[in-house]
């Protein structure tokens, strides 16, 4: 089975995640995006939850993560957590 690593930074609102896109593609880093405004603990490891297997996330983040272009950054992602920022980083 497949395993991924990806950082992500989830926020309450689209409006938001696009602000912080845009941020990122202006050359900050995603980490200290990240560490300054995200609602998940993992926010202070630069958005870095580790590596999981698909289906430990909601299936939203699975499809991105799973499918989607190693070293990209994919947005605003909707869950039932809100609106993510997801960048891939690896699959195996």
């Amino acid at each position: 089975m497949s395993t991924a690593r990806a950082r992500h930074i989830p926020v309450k609102s689209k409006r938001q995640c696009l602000e912080l896109l845009e941020k990122i593609n202006t050359d900050t880093d995603f980490a200290e995006v990240a560490k300054d405004y995200s609602l998940c603990p993992s926010g202070q490891k630069g958005g870095d939850p580790g590596e999981f297997k698909p289906g430990m996330t909601v299936k939203e983040f699975d499809k991105v993560v799973f499918s989607g272009n190693i070293g990209e950054v994919y947005g605003p992602v909707q869950t039932q957590f809100g609106y993510h920022l997801i960048e891939i980083l690896s699959r195996s």
